[in-house]
């Protein structure tokens, strides 16, 4: 697939009206609004999505939320459902979705990846069909999704494993599909360098498909988002192209991030490249019916996730 991937242009050419999700949850929803205003400068329409699994500082319980677990939802799908501002947990967490919903004014989509990848590629079918949708984009904040799975700073390659392999799988049923990675580094887990030979690998079979930096108007509005969508990754490439520069501390001075002006690109790779050349922790998740089944999958190779690190903590915080 290497000669015969699409450039970046040919792709946003093609297409119309582009699903933009944040495949790792939480504050990738405001990564994923850079890229769709790069869409919409592009000519496309855009729906934002992201997942129902926010980090564990704001809603305690283990793993991403079910339909039955929320309220003030629109659903389209078991898996897939529209969120307002008032969208939030039977527990009262409001999601980062809802409030993206309250600053743009319109709907977010939310996937539940309790159903597995099986669960998300159904829940995607839907969701593009009922939004007419014709390309769907995966948006990675900080690049967990190059990983191979030994990188010794991986610690939640669980969702964006899932969401990938879903994509990939899409790609293959004929959908149109496009993976970016933003603020590379900016989540504290891979390193740059990990990330840029990962990239280098990318090119090298093909896969690299074109690149986009913020641009002050978009960062404008990030640094607006941000103040509501609480983020700390998608925060980091603002700060770097406002001039950040040199090492910082995030998630409670646990990792360590880089600053660069480079964090303020999105790099745009193929889909199928990236989950056959790179993507392990994707490709064993492939197939799976339910999360659990995927965290055995990665377990298997030797990967803890961030499900696991969330059941460690959780029976402390429920005392």
């Amino acid at each position: 697939m290497n000669s015969a991937s699409p450039s970046l242009e040919d792709l946003l050419q093609a297409s119309s009206r582009a699903l933009v999700i944040g495949a790792g949850g939480g504050g990738d929803v405001a990564g994923a609004l850079a890229t769709a205003r790069f869409l919409e400068f592009c000519g496309l329409q855009f729906v934002l999505g992201g997942l129902s699994w926010e980090r564990r500082v704001f809603d305690p319980i283990p793993g991403p939320r079910l339909l039955s677990e929320v309220e003030n939802v629109r659903a389209l799908h078991e898996y897939a459902w529209m969120a307002n501002s008032e969208s939030r947990t039977k527990t009262g967490v409001y999601f980062a979705e809802s409030r993206m919903a309250k600053f743009l004014g319109q709907e977010i989509l939310l996937i539940d990846i309790n159903g597995g990848v099986k669960g998300v590629v159904e829940a995607l079918e839907t969701a593009m069909a009922e939004l007419k949708a014709d390309l769907l984009v995966g948006l990675d904040v900080g690049g967990d999704s190059l990983a191979y799975g030994t990188e010794p700073g991986l610690r939640s390659p669980l969702a964006d494993s899932v969401v990938l392999a879903a994509f990939a799988e899409l790609e293959k049923r004929g959908h149109r599909t496009l993976w970016g990675v933003f603020g590379y580094g900016s989540d504290g887990e891979l390193t740059v360098d990990e990330i840029e030979f990962a990239l280098s690998k990318l090119a090298a079979a093909g896969g690299l498909l074109g690149a986009w930096s913020l641009t002050p108007k978009t960062a404008a509005e990030l640094e607006e988002a941000i103040k509501t969508v609480l983020t700390e990754a998608s925060a980091v490439p603002v700060q770097c192209f406002r001039g950040a520069w040199g090492e910082t501390n995030i998630r409670g001075d646990r990792r360590r991030v880089k600053l660069t002006p480079l964090t303020a690109i999105t790099f745009f790779v193929s889909t199928a490249i990236l989950f056959e050349t790179l993507a392990r922790p994707a490709r064993v998740v492939a197939g799976t019916s339910s999360l659990e089944e995927a965290n055995d999958a990665l377990h298997a190779i030797g990967i803890k996730s961030e499900l696991d690190l969330e059941l460690e903590h959780f029976p402390v915080e429920k005392a």
